[in-house]
């Protein structure tokens, strides 16, 4: 891979999503066919939660799933975390709205270097946002260290399914719709960066080992959308 295709695949930065923050939202419902929501709901279940527990949401964005983590569960508080500030000011936006805003917090944040202490969060989760992570090794590890021993990392992210019927028309849709759909309703070329993203992601039974490296027990992998999404779940290990 040369370095420029290595730039662009890692282009995924905070300036290139406050360029397209306020149709994110929107962009994410046409493009999943609404399944983004199905999907936010089972990573919210798989962190298996308690009452008063403190957790992580990595790239956190507009703050989706912090509010689903925050509205499932009534005495529970969130963290989100984000590099653009443009994403997260929408977010703290939707937060207040919702009367969330005692117990979400939203802040700028690399996930190469989380600004929290080691083991003070009851549960971490990221969705579609670890594939933007330059050193997405560093970033599992980051998570394991902030989590609790024995409780879950859960990372929801996009693939190409390689087998099955349908794999065909899903990749397909990542590798042709998406980016010409996502282009055309924002007005913005950094939609086309997502199928390169998403096309450069390992195998799902490879980063399933990269979380065990990272420091987790018990991955498993969830495969969902006729293979489009993956939910990766582990433990961190005592």
């Amino acid at each position: 891979m040369s370095d420029s295709t290595e730039m662009t695949i890692r282009g995924g930065s905070g300036a290139m999503f406050d360029r397209i923050a306020r149709r994110y939202d929107m962009l994410n419902r046409i493009m999943s066919l609404g399944m983004d929501q199905r999907w936010r709901r089972r990573t919210v279940k798989a962190l298996e939660l308690k009452p008063g527990d403190h957790v992580l949401d990595l790239a956190t964005g507009t703050g989706d799933l912090a509010l689903r983590i925050a509205r499932r569960n009534p005495e529970v508080s969130v963290v989100g975390v984000d590099p653009s500030e443009g994403m997260l000011g929408i977010g703290r936006d939707k937060v207040a709205r919702a009367g969330l805003a005692s117990r979400i917090e939203l802040v700028v944040g690399d996930a190469q270097a989380l600004p929290l202490p080691s083991a003070s969060v009851d549960g971490a989760c990221i969705a579609f946002g670890i594939r933007n992570v330059p050193d997405r090794a560093r970033g599992l590890a980051e998570m394991a260290r902030v989590v609790r021993t024995g409780r879950k990392v859960c990372v929801l992210e996009l693939g190409e399914p390689r087998r099955g019927i349908f794999a065909p028309f899903t990749r397909f849709h990542i590798r042709v719709i998406v980016p010409r759909l996502g282009a055309l309703l924002s007005g913005q070329r950094e939609y086309r960066y997502l199928q390169q993203s998403v096309a450069a992601f390992p195998p799902p039974d490879e980063f399933a080992t990269m979380m065990e490296v990272a420091g987790l027990t018990n991955v498993t992998v969830r495969t969902m959308g006729f293979g489009a999404c993956n939910l990766y779940v582990g433990e961190v290990a005592a």
